[in-house]
């Protein structure tokens, strides 16, 4: 840590963010709006934070003072829904945030004691939850699975990666374009002095080598570190974490699995958190797919498995240990995955990072151990509690509500129509002949060709009504015009290839 960021921390964590001591190793379970109220006066909150997600994920919010705490916990409060994306219908503008207080926590982040909901979207006339809300998507998708009959817990476990830069400046216009991004670690800064000095350390990973160096390569522990201990404090608990394959500060801290709607909600935090501590370090955290060129980008392996009444359903005596429900799971999900590609992926910028190579897992196949296939079965234990798939093509620049229920609704669909995956491949791909590579299918190779497979290929999402049509259409109709704006604008490298034709 540079002298700046490392005096900024400390400053900034003799702010008080609690009057309970240390005892917040874990946020006691709260189940009811009284449990919240009880929580948020033993902690002398004066702020309530209600936050919710928008239809592209990002995290919103607006406060209320304590004194209105109890009323807006046990009802609800209103908001301006046209002013969100993906919410904007004018002549439906009034909206109710109505706080689920299973969510509560106390947010370090601020000065003052604020107790932070995450809150569901309910149209006021009515009554019924609003169509276009993520977490809307999330509820009904756990109800259609325990309707079903086939399970009733969904466990996703997401691997999110993400880069921590020192620096980034970027400015787009009619006559010019830029962007720029730095970090200490960054290999380009051998030649560079640092900290003030004229000369260099040489501490730096090279690229594609940042997969669990020790320090002083590694200069991120310490950062990862907070940001585990306030992810474990929001009552998130950690399994692992550390410094990822690209340099310049790429990072992974992985959650414990969770139910579906719990663990998007955790997902929300969790990005909130990574980006809060590290701008109380004096640096920024980005879930962008792919912010350098030739380096690895950030990708989001998904863990799934099927649960009813306490026991396990993918654990069997098909291939890699599965059931034959896994299998049919595995088909459904091989079955839809360009359309889910335009939910999983999706930005434009993540089809940097889905391209056929070393990087990331553009084939449609399954596999024990091969991590060149979208979908992997992990092997590193035999007990049937640990039996999953593992799809390997999302990224974390998703909306987790909407991605989690899209897998969930595919593999289902693929178990309802006793789908099959066909061969599993285990060889190495990169050894394959070129004859038998080319019949292997791959993820689309943009946002546009995945929204059209999303386009032709929805009616899985529809199912017990967890999407809507108008919900699957707005998103198409807005992520078209994002695709359609950028490849309208000129580049820097088109400029190095083309400016003297």
């Amino acid at each position: 840590m540079n002298p700046v960021a490392g005096a900024l921390e400390k400053e900034l964590m003799k702010i008080p963010r609690t009057h309970a001591g240390d005892d917040l190793s874990f946020t006691p379970k709260i189940k009811t709006a009284d449990d919240a109220i009880a929580f948020a006066k033993k902690h002398e909150c004066t702020v309530l934070d209600l936050t919710f997600v928008d239809v592209p994920g990002t995290l919103q919010h607006t406060s209320k003072p304590i004194h209105e705490m109890e009323d807006v916990l046990k009802g609800s409060a209103g908001f301006d829904g046209s002013s969100i994306r993906g919410f904007r219908m004018i002549q439906e503008s009034d909206m109710l945030l109505v706080p689920d207080p299973t969510t509560a926590i106390l947010d370090t982040f601020k000065t003052e004691q604020t107790l932070s909901v995450l809150c569901n979207v309910k149209d006021p006339i009515t009554g019924e939850w609003y169509d276009s809300s993520p977490r809307t998507v999330a509820m009904r998708a756990m109800e259609y699975l325990k309707n079903s009959n086939v399970a009733d817990m969904a466990y996703f476990g997401p691997e999110a990666e993400f880069f921590i830069f020192d620096s980034v400046k970027y400015d787009t216009s009619a006559h010019g374009a830029m962007y720029d991004v730095d970090s200490t670690e960054g290999i380009w800064n051998t030649g560079k002095g640092e900290d003030g000095m004229a000369g260099n350390l040489g501490y730096k990973i090279r690229h594609k080598e940042g997969y669990f160096p020790t320090s002083p390569m590694d200069q991120q522990q310490d950062l990862r570190s907070t940001m585990v201990r306030e992810m474990e404090r929001a009552g998130i608990k950690i399994e692992t974490f550390h410094h990822e394959v690209a340099t310049a500060g790429q990072a992974e801290i992985d959650m414990e699995r969770d139910e579906l709607l719990v663990m998007a909600d955790k997902l929300m935090r969790y990005k909130y958190i990574v980006r809060n501590v590290a701008y109380r370090y004096g640096k920024t955290a980005t879930f962008m797919p792919k912010p350098l060129f030739g380096d690895n980008g950030s990708g989001m392996h998904v863990h799934m498995s099927l649960w009813k009444q306490g026991k396990p359903l993918f654990a069997g005596e098909e291939y890699a240990g599965l059931s034959k429900m896994a299998l049919h799971y595995i088909a459904g999900l091989i079955h839809h995955a360009k359309a889910l590609c335009a939910i999983c992926n999706p930005t434009t910028n993540s089809y940097k990072r889905l391209v056929p190579g070393f990087e990331a897992p553009v084939n449609l196949i399954y596999s024990a151990r091969n991590r060149s296939a979208a979908i992997r079965i992990p092997m590193y234990s035999n007990n049937p509690k640990a039996k999953r798939v593992e799809f390997r093509m999302p990224d974390p620049a998703c909306n987790p509500y909407l991605a989690f229920s899209a897998l969930m609704l595919a593999g289902l669909d693929g178990i309802a129509k006793g789908l099959l995956p066909g061969d599993h491949t285990d060889g190495n791909l990169y050894d394959m002949a070129p004859e038998q590579l080319a019949k292997i299918k791959r993820a689309p190779a943009s946002l546009s060709e995945a929204l059209d497979a999303l386009e032709q290929d929805n009616e899985f999402l529809l199912q017990g009504g967890v999407f809507s049509q108008a919900l699957i259409d707005n998103f198409i109709a807005g992520k078209r015009a994002e695709a359609a704006d950028e490849s309208k604008r000129p580049t820097a490298s088109e400029f190095f290839r083309y400016y003297d034709v």
